[in-house]
């Protein structure tokens, strides 16, 4: 077998947790000793808050994504300059080296 590291970001572990999390409170609902009526509004209770977290959390990580994005993009921009910059620098070299070699 391959001994490749597996790395997980924060996000999925994050995300693993509150799966791990959401399934045990279900278990425990399932097995409380109250009525029918109100586990069933207590997972209803549950499932809208988790709804909430989840849409705040993919909120954050599409803000995140967008930044990163960004910056990427000024990243690409910047080393762009650069690289015209150095070509033209090169040519103007060429050409002055060429100028004294043939004149």
């Amino acid at each position: 077998m391959d001994n490749h590291e597996t790395k997980c970001s924060a996000q999925a572990v994050a995300l693993a947790f509150l799966g791990g999390a959401m399934a045990g409170v279900v278990a425990g609902l399932l097995l409380a000793p109250k009525s029918g009526e109100e586990t069933r509004r207590d997972l209803r209770n549950y499932a809208r808050r988790a709804e909430e977290e989840v849409l705040e959390k993919a909120k954050e990580a599409r803000a995140a994504l967008d930044q990163t994005i960004e910056r990427g993009k000024q990243f690409l921009a910047d080393k762009t300059a650069d690289v015209e910059a150095a070509v033209k620098a090169g040519r103007e070299a060429v050409k002055e080296k060429m100028d004294k070699c043939c004149n």
